[in-house]
C-alpha cells in the first residue's frame, strides 16, 4: 500500500499477505454471506476443474490416467484451501462475528459502517493467508464477537497474525511479542500487554536515572567552563563547551514524558440524597423488537454501573430513557432534583472547531463554576492531567483527531463538579494511555483527588469496565436484563460457572439418550416357551434368569443400599425424576436471570439452595440410571 522511504522489505515466495482495512471494499449488490463467502473463489474455481474433469471421465476416448493424476492434484488443492466444509466455516465465523442467520441476506448497500467492517473481517479470517495484518480489527465487535476473536487467533490461526488494537485483553490473549512506535524509534518486547506494560515501565525508570546522571555530569561541565572559560584554561575550556554541545544534541537520552504527566484534582460531586435516580417498571420496543421489558433500576450516589450487551441491544436507548432523551413505553423513572450529568456521546458535535485545545477546556470550566472566567493556566493544567503537550493545546478543535476530540471532551465532562458521569463507548477512540488516564480519573480514591459521584458507563473494553466498574447490568438483546452485583472480572467467573453446570447437565442428558437409543437398539435375545425339549430347555432358562435376576437385586440393593427409596424404584420412575430435576433447574436458571428476582436477596438466595439440593439429588439418580441402563 505505502512504498518504504528507504530499506528492502522481503517476502518468501509464495507468501500471501491479508491486510484489514477499517473501511473494506465490498460489493454492494452481494448478500452479506455471499460477501463473506468471496474468500472462497478460488475453491469454487477449483471444483468446477472437478466437474470438467468428471465429464471428460465420461467420454469414450478419455485418458483416463491423465485425468486421475490431475484429479489427484486438485483434490490436494481443494484439501488445502479448506476442503468441502466452506459451508460450515462461514457460518461459523460470522456467527462469531456476532451475525444472525436472519442478517445472511442482508445487502452490502444495506449494512453500517460497522457491519461492513465486521464483513470484511469475516472475509479475511476465511482466507486464511499466511501473514495475517489486523488493523483495530475489535472496533466493530461486542464482547461476544471479542472473545471469539482472541480464541480463534489465539488457537486456530495457522498463519502469522500482526495486529494495530488499541484493546488490551486481545492483546493479553493473542500477542506473544509487542512492537512499540515511540517517537520515530521502534522498540522490541518480549511477551503480552501485561509483560509489556511491566518491562516498558522499568525502561522509563532506567532512562530517567540515565538522564539524571547525564544532567549531574552536564552541570559539572558547565561549572568547569563557567570557571575557566576566561582563564588560563580557556582554550580547554572552549573544548570542553563543544564537546559538551555534541554531548547534549547526540547523546543525552530523554527523560520519559510519561513521568512529567500533570496530576487530577477534581471537584467535589454536588450531594444527591439516597439516590441519583430510581426506574420501576421501565419498557422500551422498537417494532417488534423489545429492548427492556419491565425493568426496575436504581442508581445511588457512589455507583460505578457498566451496561454490558450485544450490539443492537438497547444500551445506548436505556441511558437516553434514564436521561430523559427519549420517552420510555412504560414505567417510571425518579430522579433527584440535584442532579448533575455529564454525558459523553459516541458523536460530539456541536464544538466550535476553531477554539484551542486549552481554550475549549477554559469555556468548560467557566461554565461548571458558575460562568467565572478559568485561567489560562487551570485550562493548560487539565489539558496536560489528559495527555496534551504544549504545542498539542494550541491545536484547533477542527484538526484534531477523532481520540484527540475524545479525550479534549472526556477532560472537560470528569473536571466538573457532576454527580453523575454517563460514557457511552469512551474508548472508541482513545489509544492505550489516554484510555489509562481516563481509568485513573475514575477509578482513583476521591481522598486522593478522584471522581466521588455516580458513573453509568456503556463500553466493550473490558480491561476499562473491570477497572471502573463494581456493578453491571447486562442486557441479552431479547428483552432481558441482569443487574449484577459485582465487576467485570466477577461477572466473567460466574458466566464460566453458570456455563460449565449447564454443559454438565446437558452432557448427562446426552449420556442417557445414548444409552437408551443402544439399549433399543440390542436385539432381543429371550427364549420363546414351547413343548418337549424346549419347555425343558425354557425351564433351564427360567432358571438362569432366576440367577441373574438374583445377582441383579443383589447388586441393586448394594448400589442402593444407602437409599432405600432409590432402591424401591424402577428405571422408568428414575428417568422421570431426573427429567423433573432438570426440567425445575432450568427454570430456576431462568429466574436467577430475572432483573427483579436476582435483586430480591431472599429469593435468590432460596432459589440457589434449592438448585444445590436438586443438584445433590440428582448425582446418585444419574449414577443409578445409567448402571441398571448397562
Amino acid at each position: 500500500l505505502w512504498q518504504v522511504d528507504f530499506g528492502t522489505l522481503a517476502l518468501a515466495r509464495g507468501t500471501r499477505v491479508g491486510y484489514l482495512a477499517q473501511d473494506p471494499k465490498l460489493e454492494p449488490t452481494d448478500t452479506l454471506r455471499h460477501a463473506a463467502a468471496r474468500a472462497f473463489e478460488h475453491l469454487d474455481s477449483l471444483h468446477r476443474q472437478m466437474e470438467e474433469i468428471y465429464e471428460l471421465m465420461a467420454k469414450p476416448d478419455a485418458d483416463i490416467d491423465l485425468l486421475m493424476k490431475r484429479q489427484v492434484k486438485i483434490e490436494e488443492e481443494i484439501e488445502r484451501a479448506g476442503g468441502y466444509a466452506i459451508d460450515h466455516k462461514i457460518d461459523e465465523t460470522l456467527h462469531g462475528l456476532g451475525f444472525t442467520d436472519e442478517q445472511f441476506s442482508v445487502l452490502v448497500s444495506k449494512m453500517s459502517g460497522g457491519q461492513r467492517a465486521r464483513v470484511g473481517l469475516a472475509r479475511l479470517l476465511l482466507e486464511q493467508p499466511d501473514i495475517l495484518l489486523l488493523d483495530e480489527p475489535t472496533n466493530h465487535l461486542d464482547i461476544e464477537g471479542r472473545r471469539w476473536l482472541e480464541n480463534f487467533l489465539a488457537n486456530e490461526y495457522p498463519g502469522a497474525v500482526l495486529v494495530v488494537s488499541h484493546d488490551r485483553r486481545l492483546l493479553d490473549a493473542v500477542v506473544h511479542r509487542i512492537i512499540e512506535v515511540d517517537q520515530g524509534r521502534i522498540i522490541e518486547y518480549p511477551g503480552n500487554y501485561r509483560d509489556f506494560i511491566n518491562l516498558r515501565r522499568e525502561r522509563m525508570l532506567n532512562s530517567q536515572r540515565s538522564h539524571e546522571k547525564q544532567l549531574g555530569k552536564i552541570r559539572a561541565e558547565e561549572q568547569y567552563i563557567l570557571k575557566y572559560k576566561a582563564g588560563q584554561r580557556a582554550k580547554q575550556a572552549r573544548g570542553r563547551e563543544t564537546r559538551l554541545e555534541r554531548f547534549k544534541r547526540d547523546e543525552l537520552v530523554d527523560r520519559p514524558a510519561e513521568l512529567d504527566v500533570m496530576s487530577l484534582e477534581l471537584p467535589k460531586a454536588p450531594r444527591v440524597g439516597d439516590y441519583v435516580m430510581r426506574g420501576a417498571g421501565l419498557s422500551k420496543s422498537y417494532g417488534d423488537k423489545v429492548l427492556f421489558h419491565e425493568l426496575d433500576f436504581a442508581i445511588k450516589p457512589l455507583d460505578r454501573i457498566g451496561i454490558v450487551g450485544p450490539n443492537g441491544a438497547g444500551k445506548t436507548t436505556l441511558v437516553r430513557a434514564l436521561l430523559g432523551d427519549l420517552q420510555p413505553d412504560a414505567g417510571e423513572l425518579k430522579v433527584s432534583p440535584q442532579i448533575k450529568v455529564g454525558y459523553f456521546r459516541q458523536t460530539q458535535e456541536h464544538i466550535d472547531p476553531m477554539l484551542t485545545v486549552w481554550e475549549y477546556l477554559q469555556r468548560v470550566i467557566a461554565s461548571n463554576e458558575g460562568g467565572l472566567r478559568a485561567s489560562e493556566q487551570q485550562a493548560r493544567n487539565l489539558a496536560g492531567a489528559f495527555l496534551f503537550s504544549g504545542p498539542e493545546q494550541e491545536k484547533c478543535v477542527g484538526n484534531l483527531s477523532g481520540g484527540e476530540r475524545g479525550r479534549m471532551v472526556i477532560a472537560g465532562i470528569v473536571s466538573a463538579a457532576n454527580n453523575l458521569i454517563v460514557l457511552d463507548e469512551p474508548t472508541n477512540h482513545l489509544d492505550i494511555p489516554s484510555a489509562e488516564r481516563l481509568e485513573t480519573a475514575l477509578s482513583m480514591d476521591p481522598k486522593d483527588g478522584g471522581y466521588d459521584g455516580a458513573l453509568i458507563l456503556i463500553s466493550h473494553d473490558r480491561a476499562l469496565l473491570s477497572a471502573c466498574c463494581d456493578r453491571l447490568l447486562i442486557l441479552d438483546g431479547e428483552g432481558n436484563a441482569r443487574d449484577f452485583d459485582g465487576g467485570w472480572d466477577e461477572w466473567e467467573a460466574k458466566e464460566a460457572e453458570e456455563r460449565s453446570q449447564r454443559e454438565s447437565v446437558e452432557r448427562a442428558a446426552a449420556d442417557r439418550e445414548k444409552a437408551k437409543a443402544e439399549q433399543r437398539a440390542r436385539p432381543d435375545t429371550s427364549v420363546k416357551t414351547g413343548s418337549g425339549s424346549n419347555s425343558s430347555a425354557s425351564n433351564k432358562g427360567a432358571g438362569n434368569n432366576k440367577a441373574n435376576s438374583t445377582a441383579s437385586s443383589k447388586g441393586s440393593s448394594s448400589a442402593t443400599a444407602g437409599d432405600p427409596k432409590l432402591a424401591r424404584m424402577n428405571l422408568e420412575q428414575i428417568e422421570a425424576r431426573i427429567t423433573a430435576i432438570e426440567t425445575r433447574t432450568r427454570a430456576i436458571d431462568t429466574d436467577l436471570m430475572n432483573a427483579k428476582i436476582y435483586a430480591d436477596s431472599a429469593k435468590s438466595r432460596t432459589l440457589t439452595q434449592e438448585r444445590e439440593r436438586l443438584q445433590q439429588e440428582l448425582e446418585p439418580l444419574e449414577f443409578e440410571w445409567s448402571r441398571r441402563s448397562e
